[in-house]
């Protein structure tokens, strides 16, 4: 279970990190092209996607780093187990 949960982590770092900086050019190139904005547009986007995915990155690693340091629980108490 261990493997699935980092795998999760894995996944949510790489989008974190990925997905800002194409939705902001994407956004750039459209309000570019539809509102007819300058080429300064695109430069906001790319740096504003740069800022956010270095934000993503690094409340992922927190997460990641605070899952490592927690306690393992201990496992529930069965039935027959109990005092």
């Amino acid at each position: 279970m261990k493997t699935v949960n980092l795998l999760v982590w894995l996944t949510q770092l790489g989008l974190s990190v990925a997905v800002p900086p194409i939705v902001f050019i994407l956004g750039a190139v459209w309000l570019r092209n539809s509102h007819g904005w300058g080429g300064w547009v695109i430069w906001a986007g790319v740096i504003l996607g740069v800022i956010c995915a270095a934000e993503g990155l690094v409340s992922c690693l927190k997460a990641m780093s605070r899952m490592a340091k927690e306690k393992k629980e201990e496992p529930p108490v069965s039935f027959n187990d109990h005092t």
